[in-house]
């Protein structure tokens, strides 16, 4: 299990490299996060109900990493944030209910018993499970009742490996900090610790392992330098996007403006894999850019918060000069509820019952319902007649005149809506983008013309690029022994 000195240290990617070496060892391998906090969504199998249900999309990629279909096993805890102090809670792939984060402290013992459920079906059909904590490792005030980190290692017995991100500085006192202050069973249960993140010579931080060794201990298992392949993999979750802001200087700009509840922005990925393409995340306070070619609105956790916060921020304006002056604009999910007339959540399923004017850039209207929709999908686009694969995840029913004008058949099912002029176009279809053929097409018509890369090669190309890294810069065949 690879816990963290802190949030964001790059376990996500570490647990992804290990999987795909471990595989290209001859391992059956497979990945495992007892409880996720994240907006990045993807759909799994539940097996047995011949049914799907939603895990983190980190979860996904590490089952990609170790080539084997995803399921709601991998990650039997999702917390999905949909206010400042609450969440929804999915529990092996099901909506669990709603919790305030006191609250859901409360309720975490009953989840033990899902998680350790999950923890022995995963390891029904596998030789190696790589497990990834959550946050830190030490959070000491939460320990009673964790079920992400050592709470979780403790009860299935399995082996700790700590992560410190030297990048971000501090990286010696955090991982002594973390020693000094677990409690001994807790301390008993790590192995030892690797550096992730460094730039430059890496024997330059021997001294630094031996020092963390006088203080600890611990062994180290090695210095992971920063792995550039791990740009070319979906982000986990949104504190990645203050890194996808820089400008690359791309003849064609494509702005997102950056929802407080913002999800599955990875959408946009295989748009920036494109050569001549850039994509920009808009934070909250910033203008939408004049020179944007394109606005999309990505998918939202809470549609209605995050209509209202940006037409207080001024993107509704932004919006329709950008709109004025000629430019494309694409709705995806919840971006695609906003651009309607109204949204409407009768029953109160994002929080208190609301209604929510919309942007207007088409003439329709989304209805909050409590039943979710959760599936993969296949699906064709009207437009140009290309196969699309890809995934829902929403609440709520969109009607409307401009829904007569569909973008995609989902199942045969038109989905989505279209503007006269055809500028201006949403639907409910995550991953619409990935499929080479309709986005080299939807580009061509925006005056960008070739690209229409395989994304997904790139992506299994990155993560055997990783796995190299690893094998190269870590101990592997120690980590295997710990693991046995």
């Amino acid at each position: 299990m690879l816990q963290g000195t802190g949030s964001d240290v790059g376990k996500s990617v570490l647990v992804a490299g290990l999987c795909r070496a471990a595989v290209r060892r001859g391992l059956k391998v497979r990945p495992f996060k007892p409880q996720n906090m994240s907006n990045n969504a993807a759909v799994a199998a539940i097996p047995g109900e011949g049914a799907e249900g939603e895990i983190g999309r980190a979860q996904w990629l590490q089952a990609l990493a170790c080539g084997v279909a995803p399921t709601v096993h991998m990650n039997p805890v999702l917390l999905k944030p949909q206010s400042e102090t609450g969440a929804q809670i999915v529990v092996q792939g099901k909506v669990f209910g709603a919790a305030k984060a006191r609250d859901y402290q409360a309720l975490k013992p009953r989840l033990m018993d899902a998680v350790l459920d999950s923890w022995a079906k995963v390891g029904e059909d596998a030789d190696l499970l790589i497990v990834e904590g959550a946050g830190s490792a030490a959070e000491i005030n939460l320990r009673p009742r964790d079920i992400a980190n050592m709470g979780f290692a403790t009860r299935a017995g399995v082996p700790v490996v700590l992560v410190g991100d030297i990048d971000r500085g501090g990286v010696i006192a955090s991982i002594v900090g973390t020693h000094r202050i677990l409690p001994d069973e807790d301390r008993a249960m790590v192995a030892g610790y690797l550096i992730n993140k460094f730039r430059g010579d890496a024997s330059l931080f021997d001294d630094g392992i031996a020092a963390i060794q006088d203080f600890t201990g611990w062994c180290c298992f090695g210095v992971v330098p920063w792995l550039r392949a791990a740009a070319r993999l979906p982000a986990e979750d949104s504190v990645a996007l203050e890194r996808l802001t820089a400008a690359t200087g791309a003849a064609f700009k494509i702005a997102v403006p950056t929802l407080a509840h913002i999800a599955n922005f990875d959408d946009l990925d295989p748009l920036k894999a494109e050569p001549g393409v850039e994509v920009t995340f808009v934070p909250a306070g910033s203008p939408l850019p004049r020179d944007a070619a394109l606005v999309i609105l990505p998918g939202s956790k809470s549609t209605i918060a995050d209509l209202q916060a940006f037409r207080a921020n001024g993107w509704d304006r932004d919006l329709a000069a950008h709109r004025a002056r000629g430019g494309a604009v694409v709705g995806i999910c919840g971006g695609y509820q906003m651009l309607g007339t109204v949204v409407r959540d009768p029953c109160g399923i994002e929080g208190a019952a609301a209604e929510a004017q919309g942007l207007g850039l088409l003439d329709i209207e989304t209805v909050m319902e409590p039943e979710k929709t959760v599936r993969t999908s296949t699906a064709r686009s009207v437009a140009f007649d290309e196969a699309l694969t890809g995934y829902e995840i929403h609440l709520g029913r969109t009607t409307g005149p401009d829904t007569a004008r569909p973008v995609i058949t989902i199942d045969g099912v038109a989905d989505g809506a279209m503007s006269a002029d055809g500028k201006v176009f949403g639907c409910y279809l995550h991953g619409l983008f990935e499929a080479a053929g309709f986005r080299r097409r939807f580009l061509d018509t925006l005056g960008v013309t070739g690209g229409g890369n395989d994304y997904r090669a790139t992506v299994e190309a990155a993560l055997d690029e990783i796995a190299g890294e690893l094998e190269r810069c870590l101990d592997i065949d120690a980590l295997l022994a710990v693991a046995r």
